[in-house]
């Protein structure tokens, strides 16, 4: 039998054109009402018999629906369940976790990954520079978010009433650098969320510099935040500079694989993979 004409050619073109019609109508702008069988023939390049054909198990799976009265094709509620479920299945920690190792032999400092709870944050993963200086956190450590990098990298782009909680919860100095007046701290949330990342300059540990960047999820929410620490001896203020663009681009990976929609390049959005 000719390969170009067998059935496991034909089904595997069939299936691909399946998938393509499904790519076209997720891509339809929203407020459209959904893509018309002539955009769907014109989009995928086959005949609008082809599409009704090919976009019947698709409607039949739930993964398309067809408006009865516009006859526009959107996306079903089984496509939300596929999304969910994949969902379900993400790790934070796994999906972070390659990004913190390649991040780490890069920069050559300690990374961590953490989250926020309440208003503190929790260190959920770590990996360690590859020389003997050793930081003294640890996982499922708590800080209070105000004085780290990492917790700041995450109220920057968190909820203004989650905010003015902390605010007046208090900005309790744990040195002498700690940033303690509001009007101060919210400017410097205002600062990271214009460069996409943060700094903690021995606000926490006397002498501990971090860069951080936050990671957001599907619906683009700050989640998390990882980060570059080392001591302030072998991370001068001008190498925090020079990683901060490295720890947003690594962030901005991360959020990717968890789903989170691309955010238009800005200053501290670097792209083009690491640097």
């Amino acid at each position: 039998m000719n390969a170009d004409t067998s059935p496991r050619r034909n089904a595997s073109v069939s299936l691909r054109r399946a998938l393509a019609i499904l790519d076209f109508v997720r891509s339809t702008p929203a407020g459209s009402g959904g893509a018309t069988l002539t955009q769907l023939a014109e989009g995928v390049g086959v005949n609008k018999s082809s599409v009704l054909r090919l976009s019947a198990p698709l409607l039949e799976a739930g993964l398309l629906t067809r408006d009865r009265t516009s006859g526009r094709f959107r996306l079903g509620p089984a496509a939300l369940s596929l999304w969910q479920a994949y969902l379900d299945q993400m790790d934070l920690r796994s999906v972070a976790s390659d990004h913190l190792r390649h991040l780490m032999r890069r920069t050559g400092h300690t990374c961590h990954l953490v989250l926020l709870d309440g208003h503190d944050v929790v260190y959920a993963d770590k990996v360690e520079n590859t020389t003997t200086v050793r930081m003294a956190s640890r996982i499922g450590a708590r800080m209070p978010a105000h004085r780290t990098a990492v917790g700041k990298a995450i109220l920057a782009f968190s909820p203004p009433d989650l905010v003015r909680d902390v605010l007046e919860d208090g900005l309790a100095p744990a040195t002498s650098r700690t940033v303690t007046d509001p009007e101060v701290f919210v400017e410097e949330l205002r600062r990271v969320r214009e460069r996409g990342y943060s700094i903690d300059d021995r606000e926490n540990e006397p002498e501990v510099r971090c860069v951080a960047a936050p990671v957001f999820d599907h619906n683009r929410d700050p989640i998390a935040a990882i980060s570059v620490s080392s001591l302030v001896s072998r991370l001068p203020a001008a190498r925090v500079r020079q990683l901060g663009p490295q720890v947003a681009a690594v962030a901005a990976r991360i959020s990717a694989d968890l789903g989170a929609p691309a955010q238009p390049r800005g200053p501290g959005t670097a792209a083009g993979g690491y640097s």
